[in-house]
């Protein structure tokens, strides 16, 4: 139908003979006149679109409708002017278009990107990323992120990225020896791996434990049961105090 009306109007109505054109026809009108006067239509339909104002809070995202939508982080705190369209959502600050959204009827939409840096490692390092990392690094290095993150991941995230973050300043051989210390006293944390590193000290050799001296105060079931306590002469007491002072040196 669309196709005979253009044709009715070219063919027909359009070369007519119109007494208010002064019996010129409007066809002929049309592409001298009116035709070079024409303006292209829009890129895209016409839209029906509302605005409103909105402030954005500090967890970067602006309310729009039963939607939080994000916008860049620098504008935490400003009031912004917000463009709605049944498929978009437009945020302007100062009339500069800052961010867009495909709309939402409820939810929340966030683009990662609009987090300051330090925000965005923290949402891109994830517990598996940790892990994998990790295990570049050793098998002290993995173990210390898996006691990290086996209980409460989320909570320990960020103490296991910074674990990993001192492979930039101390390389992985060091970060290595430091894990391994740190597991082996009993301490596989953020702070002892770090103190480990900073005082230089991950390839130092483990203090002994003092259990082979122990023997030497353990008393068989004679000593502790004996019938009767001898009297000790005075050389003893001597003995007894010279012995004294020398595990007082010692410790």
């Amino acid at each position: 139908m669309q196709a005979e009306a253009l044709l009715w109007a070219r063919n027909v109505a359009g070369r007519r003979q119109f007494r208010p054109l002064d019996g010129a026809k409007p066809l002929s009108v049309f592409e001298a006149v009116e035709a070079t006067a024409l303006l292209p239509l829009p890129p895209e339909p016409f839209a029906l679109a509302r605005w409103s104002k909105a402030m954005v809070g500090p967890d970067i995202h602006v309310k729009v409708g039963r939607t939080l939508y994000s916008v860049p982080w620098k504008l935490i705190g400003r009031r912004v002017d917000v463009r709605s369209t049944a498929t978009m959502v437009q945020i302007f600050d100062a009339g500069e278009l800052v961010k867009t959204h495909s709309a939402v009827e409820q939810g929340k939409r966030t683009d990662k990107n609009d987090y300051p840096p330090e925000k965005i490692a923290f949402q891109i390092r994830t517990p598996i990323w940790c892990r994998g990392q990790a295990s570049q690094v050793g098998d002290a290095c993995r173990e210390v992120i898996g006691q990290l993150l086996e209980v409460n991941a989320l909570y320990w995230l960020r103490a296991a990225q910074g674990v990993l973050g001192l492979r930039k300043k101390y390389g992985d051989t060091r970060l290595e020896a430091a894990c391994r210390k740190a597991v082996a006293v009993g301490d596989p944390s953020y702070h002892t791996v770090k103190g480990i590193l900073v005082a230089g000290t991950e390839t130092d050799p483990e203090p002994e434990t003092g259990d082979a001296g122990a023997a030497a105060f353990l008393h068989g079931p004679e000593g502790l049961f004996a019938a009767a306590i001898p009297v000790q002469t005075p050389g003893d007491v001597h003995d007894d105090q010279d012995r004294g002072d020398a595990e007082e040196a010692a410790r």
